[in-house]
């Protein structure tokens, strides 16, 4: 996160400037050492921020809040803040270069902030950051400037870009790959294509029967936009679960590099077990809520059970931050009570200055 008073869950690790370089230089080195690039994403969570953690009412560009359970409305930003908030971002991209870290990843994805610029449900401003598709991607194109002014040439600047928000009025592909265009035309150097938000979790498996069976949900996009995107990277994150996919996505050329999320959270060295142990699939955890046919009828599930399954993924990055092994038969209401005390009476303890 760019910046402390916005934090898009307790606990996350923030880049204001260099009072903790030490600790990140350990951080790169540790990859380094064992051979692997590292990039670091950086992201504002805008109107996603949990307000208990950061003390603070959310931002926005515009005061709508998100359609999820327990969303604060936000507080529109000032032309001011918004060029801030830009800042922040090459400030940050700085320190992690100077930790030895090998590049940065914007995070535009998922409904933080950089995607609420970008949506016309989340950005009514009619100002210069929002009015028309143009001026809404003018947010994500001065982040890429300020980051650009801030390293050396030789550093990598990727995206985490959304294809589409599925939701009506919303962020469409045709929007979506003239910002990679105008992306590419600055010079970015990876794209990595997702789609969604907490609003509608595409990225989380909520795709339709036929898009999961062809594992990849986002590949359909990755083609469509490859002649968009020229000699610039493609990644495709989101639904891939065998060897045999990803090498075939590879091969048709349909992507550069393939993204693993959800199985490294319960097999962290998965790329090891795939390229070297020849695991044909790796498997994935599907989490959900108990009780269905009493909560059922109280409420929609879909998007309760899409919150569950992210926070029962992250308990497993925790366990392993904790130095423990992951636990992939964890129940699913550990996680309702290690999610509620996380993000409720747990952010409002102090973490490490």
């Amino acid at each position: 996160m760019v910046d402390r008073q916005h934090l898009g869950e307790p606990g996350n690790v923030v880049i204001e400037d260099d009072r903790h370089l030490d600790a990140l230089s350990r951080w790169a080195k540790t990859f380094q050492d064992g051979g692997a690039p590292i990039w670091v994403q950086l992201n504002h969570p805008g109107r996603q921020a949990n307000a208990l953690a950061g003390r603070r009412r959310p931002v926005a560009p515009s005061p709508i809040a998100a359609r999820v359970p327990g969303a604060v409305r936000p507080r529109a930003l000032e032309h001011d803040e918004i060029v801030d908030i830009v800042e922040r971002f090459g400030r940050a991209a700085a320190v992690v270069e100077a930790a030895g870290f090998d590049g940065v990843q914007i995070h535009g994805a998922h409904g933080y902030l950089v995607t609420q610029f970008l949506s016309p449900l989340a950005n009514h401003r009619t100002d210069e950051w929002g009015g028309d598709p143009e001026r809404r991607r003018r947010f994500v194109m001065e982040v890429l400037a300020a980051i650009r002014r801030n390293v050396s040439p030789g550093f990598s600047v990727g995206i985490k870009l959304n294809s589409a928000d599925f939701q009506r009025g919303g962020f469409t592909e045709d929007e979506s790959r003239e910002v990679v265009r105008a992306l590419v035309t600055a010079g970015i150097d990876l794209i990595e294509v997702s789609g969604g938000s907490y609003e509608a979790p595409a990225m989380l498996g909520s795709a339709r029967a036929s898009t999961r069976a062809r594992e990849a949900y986002f590949l359909e996009y990755a083609r469509a936009v490859r002649a968009v995107a020229g000699d610039v990277p493609i990644a495709v994150t989101g639904g891939f679960r065998t060897r045999e996919a990803m090498d075939s996505a590879i091969a048709d050329g349909d992507c550069d590099i393939v993204g693993i999320g959800r199985a490294t959270c319960t097999i962290p060295d998965a790329g090891h077990a795939l390229l070297h142990r020849a695991e044909p699939r790796l498997p994935v955890s599907q989490v959900a809520f108990g009780a269905r046919s009493v909560l059922g009828k109280l409420t929609d599930l879909r998007p309760l059970d899409s919150a569950l399954d992210l926070q029962w993924h992250t308990d497993q990055l925790h366990r392993m931050g904790a130095g423990k092994a992951p636990d992939p038969s964890r129940a699913w209401w550990k996680t309702v009570i290690s999610m509620t005390l996380r993000n409720g009476p747990g952010a409002l303890r102090p973490k490490r200055g």
